[in-house]
């Protein structure tokens, strides 16, 4: 079928909840895409953060492969050996704790949202309350809508699942303050994706965890994103001492299947008990060995450190874009989790960045996003950013 035949079946039968751009993708390889014309584009947005080791990665097609011919799914009624063996992996590179599988980071979110409520109902606090910030993005269910910090996201669905209370991001201080005997958890975003690439320092972070030990609240931290090597380790907290009471992922965590998850300290995952939570695909087979392949990947191919090395060489190159072009306002990220300021909308950079074969997108209405794969070389991150300067010098 051609690409107008698709477009005309997606707009008569699909719910139209999303802005497409009229390309389909039909294979990929390492850090590009093809689509039906065979044209190449390199993809620096890992479909939305996704595709952590590009497209097709050896081991992960293997173990995929592998575990397809054997078993898909069986239902959480029954011990499941890949993801008992996933867990474990998981902890071992993360902290002590015990761990929950779902099918998305919204689900996540919602199963670390519900955990945290029954802790403070156990404590005796009627009506909990969870500390988020402003401009976070934590999920498109009632609960995460509600959790997040941004209006336009919450248009609409008023009204809004009660027990939220939104502080400025980076603010310790309002966090103190708006700390009462019902709070139950702070739940941020070491860096805020959808909320612009805002980066929160080592010391907000372990401020953060400093105010909610001191305080007996949990803190619970939203990984979707930042999670499974994005920032150059495993997860974006271990660039400090600290360790969360709930870490939140999903994403990149099934190499492009779907699946999410929460680790949870011991005291507080116990409070989760056969009837309160569960899922009927979350941890099946097939996810749990896709999973254990990649962190697998991460964990003992050099990937991490490659990530860390590499994302210093493309915020130069960003930065060195910003010094040549009076509209970027900022340049901030980590790792290869980056983000572009502009003083104007940015869509059609977008748009003529992808006729021009570079996949990126724009967060906030004027906030260029990057998220190349971890595998990226400094070829490609040339390549790519060459295309992006070819686009900004029409502007």
């Amino acid at each position: 079928m051609s690409i107008n035949e698709i477009i005309e079946l997606t707009d008569t039968y699909l719910i139209s909840t999303y802005n497409r751009f009229p390309v389909i993708f039909t294979r990929g390889k390492g850090c590009y895409l093809y689509d039906e014309e065979n044209k190449e584009y390199l993809d620096f947005l890992c479909g939305l953060g996704v595709n952590n080791l590009g497209h097709g990665y050896p081991s992960v097609v293997y173990s995929i492969k592998e575990q397809i011919e054997k078993l898909l799914h069986v239902s959480n009624l029954y011990y499941i050996a890949q993801q008992a063996k996933l867990a474990e992996l998981v902890v071992k590179h993360a902290f002590a704790g015990k761990m929950f599988f779902c099918n998305s980071g919204a689900e996540a979110n919602e199963a670390a949202i519900k955990l945290a409520r029954l802790y403070a109902k156990d404590k005796g606090i009627t009506h909990p309350e969870i500390i988020t910030a402003q401009k976070s993005f934590h999920g498109r269910t009632l609960a995460t809508v509600a959790a997040t910090g941004q209006k336009k996201v919450q248009k609409g669905f008023e009204p809004l699942f009660a027990g939220f209370n939104y502080v400025p991001f980076q603010d310790l201080s309002a966090i103190e303050k708006a700390i009462n005997d019902s709070t139950a958890a702070v739940m941020i975003e070491p860096i805020q994706g959808e909320g612009g690439v805002h980066v929160g320092s080592p010391e907000y972070l372990m401020g953060v965890r400093d105010i909610c030990t001191k305080r007996g609240v949990l803190l619970i931290l939203d990984e979707v994103q930042t999670g499974l090597g994005r920032t150059g380790k495993l997860f974006c907290y271990q660039h400090t001492d600290i360790e969360p009471d709930i870490l939140t992922m999903a994403k990149a965590l099934g190499g492009g299947l779907p699946i999410g998850a929460i680790l949870a300290k011991k005291q507080t995952a116990d409070h989760f008990v056969p009837g309160t939570h569960a899922t009927t695909f979350g941890g099946n087979p097939l996810s749990c060995s896709a999973a254990m392949a990649v962190v697998h990947a991460l964990v003992n191919e050099g990937i991490l450190e490659s990530c860390q090395k590499i994302g210093l060489y493309f915020e130069e190159k960003l930065r060195e874009l910003q010094g040549k072009y009076p509209f970027i306002q900022e340049v901030r990220g980590k790792g290869l989790m980056w983000g572009m300021e502009l003083n104007k909308e940015g869509a059609q950079i977008v748009k003529d960045c992808l006729d021009q074969g570079l996949i990126i997108n724009c967060t906030m209405g004027n906030v260029l996003r990057f998220l190349p794969p971890l595998i990226i070389s400094h070829h490609e991150v040339d390549k790519g950013l060459a295309i992006l300067d070819k686009v900004l010098s029409k502007e």
